[in-house]
């Protein structure tokens, strides 16, 4: 037997999991230690969470109290996919001719776009994500360039700081933990080529966005594209349009005619989801089986 609903796991419907050793959850919201507790109480023993990255969950915990935490994968193509549009849109300066021509300016921009052929680009982190980008890439015969902590995908491996230096686009594809946070620094920043473009699918603490605000209104770097921002929590997947948004970081990139920000919305397609929902059910009926036969 199955429940389902819509709202986020909670304190206030917790009710919904007694006697009910597995659940599935998404990953828009974060999931407090306390609604943990109070799930391992009501008889949860496994979790099986609809997205690569545990970040809403503290997994340590969950370990503590009796759960065991699993992700799922799905088709890396839907954020694949995402990020080369994004790229193409950065470096066409499609922000602001859609803006121009929304109000009927049809001339063109003094600053002219740039082909992908023409330019190198540095994909960090080549898992199955990354080297989905990897392979698209290699049709638009640019010179690419990657790195990873553990080199798996046919490329040109070069060393975090070298990659900066010689990428006019790099693209943030790897797991956020403790070693990769703010893996995209002031420092590297500071090293990327005058004119650069960051993209960024994966997520947004990888990039010290502090640093890269500057970094962008000076015109040093030639634009960025981020699907995921530093605190988009409790600002992304809601309705602000009658709120505040208190993020100035957020609202200040939104401005920049040369930063292109979308919710969070890179996986969002009908086979993605269709992949999480299936693989979160196979995840729980494969640990029930193993309870079972152990």
């Amino acid at each position: 037997m199955a429940t389902i609903t819509g709202e986020a796991v909670s304190e206030a419907n917790i009710e919904l999991a007694s006697g009910i050793r597995c659940i599935s959850i998404g990953h828009k919201t974060r999931i407090a230690n306390s609604t943990l507790l109070a799930l391992s109480k009501a008889g949860v023993a496994y979790i099986s969470t609809r997205s690569i990255g545990y970040n809403h969950i503290d997994v340590k915990y969950a370990a503590s109290v009796g759960i065991s935490v699993e992700n799922v994968a799905y088709s890396p193509d839907s954020v694949a996919d995402y990020t080369l549009m994004l790229m193409l849109m950065v470096v066409r300066n499609a922000k602001s001719v859609i803006r121009r021509t929304d109000v009927h300016d049809y001339r063109l921009a003094e600053v002219r776009g740039k082909e992908l052929r023409d330019l190198t680009v540095g994909v960090v982190g080549t898992g199955r994500i990354g080297a989905a980008v990897l392979d698209r890439l290699r049709g638009f015969g640019c010179r690419v360039l990657a790195h990873d902590t553990r080199p798996s995908a046919s490329a040109d491996y070069v060393p975090l700081d070298d990659l900066v230096l010689l990428s006019d686009i790099v693209t943030l594809h790897t797991p956020l933990n403790a070693d990769t946070h703010h893996l995209l620094d002031g420092r590297r920043i500071e090293r990327l080529k005058h004119g650069a473009f960051v993209v960024n699918t994966g997520r947004g603490a990888l990039l010290d966005t502090e640093a890269l605000v500057p970094a962008l209104e000076s015109g040093r770097l030639g634009g960025a594209a981020l699907d995921v921002i530093e605190g988009e929590e409790g600002i992304f997947y809601a309705d602000r349009r009658s709120e505040p948004v208190e993020s100035k970081q957020l609202l200040r990139l939104q401005e920049l005619p040369n930063v292109i920000v979308s919710p969070h919305t890179a996986y969002y397609t009908d086979h993605a989801l269709s992949d999480t929902v299936e693989n979160s059910i196979a995840n729980c009926l494969k640990f029930e089986s193993g309870n079972q036969h152990g």
